[in-house]
């Protein structure tokens, strides 16, 4: 935290970032229901830098710099994640011009895969969310060739052996009135940031993906947002993607809370 001269008072970050207003924000702090880089604090003249300090209200991490910027992406089929696509494809630049921040995309889906993708200027925010060793929890509904029998799903959840190694899904399962004729709908929830993962795993066992689309990432679900729609997070969604981001261990350059450090664009992984 800041010296006692210098950043800004807490209840005014607080109030600002749309929390409470700012006598309803003292009474949090003083009932020590405020964390400021995971120390309760409780005195009224504390200030903090939005810039650089975790606020968190409750256990709930708080976004309280008013210069970053996280949105929800239903990302159309065809269109590649990247900024500048050096084969000429259709590019997320289409969605990120349309917001004055430099906006980038946490990870990577396929150009085929649709489905929830985040774009974020908060560097620290992109790293963590999308480095392998994290494994944020990502839910898939899958349209596959075939009539998928319950001994699959239960090969899914054991593990298939890849070619980069085994992989196992947390949970799949058939969705009810999804199926047609020689196809299956199914749910599948994983960590895995491995390229393609989702995909190669229903191949290997004799299931290939015909339509797929990324549900979920995290806490967040895509809801019933339009394809090729963008909206910014809640800030109950938001909150509850920085506190599970604030979880992570602090390795692999990841600032400490309080210490600030130059953004770093996110990993490149693709389900």
């Amino acid at each position: 935290m800041p010296a006692e001269d210098e950043g800004v008072r807490l209840q005014k970050v607080l109030s600002a970032a749309g929390v409470a207003s700012r006598r309803a924000a003292e009474l949090l702090i003083v009932a020590g229901r405020v964390q400021v880089n995971g120390r309760v604090v409780t005195e009224l003249g504390t200030r903090v830098d939005p810039a650089v300090d975790h606020v968190a209200v409750d256990g709930t991490a708080v976004e309280v710099d008013p210069s970053r910027r996280t949105v929800m992406l239903n990302k159309p089929t065809g269109v590649v994640s990247s900024l500048a696509d050096e084969q000429g494809r259709p590019d997320l630049r289409r969605f990120t011009s349309a917001y004055e921040e430099r906006l980038f995309n946490v990870g990577r889906l396929d150009a085929d895969t649709s489905g929830l993708l985040l774009l974020t200027n908060d560097g620290e925010l992109a790293h963590v969310l999308a480095h392998p060793s994290f494994g944020v929890e990502k839910t898939y509904v899958a349209l596959v060739r075939g009539q998928v029998q319950p001994r699959t799903l239960a090969r899914l959840t054991a593990g298939v052996e890849l070619a980069d190694g085994p992989i196992a899904a947390d949970r799949a399962r058939i969705l009810p009135g999804g199926s047609r004729p020689g196809a299956t709908l199914l749910e599948v929830t994983l960590h895995s940031g491995r390229n393609r993962v989702v995909r190669r795993m229903l191949d290997e066992v004799g299931h290939p993906v015909e339509e797929l689309v990324r549900r979920r990432f995290g806490p967040l679900s895509l809801g019933d947002l339009p394809v090729g729609r963008t909206r910014d997070l809640t800030r109950d969604e938001l909150g509850a993607l920085l506190t599970l981001a604030r979880q992570a261990p602090h390795e692999g350059g990841r600032p400490a809370p309080g210490e600030r450090r130059p953004p770093r664009k996110p990993g490149r992984t693709r389900p």
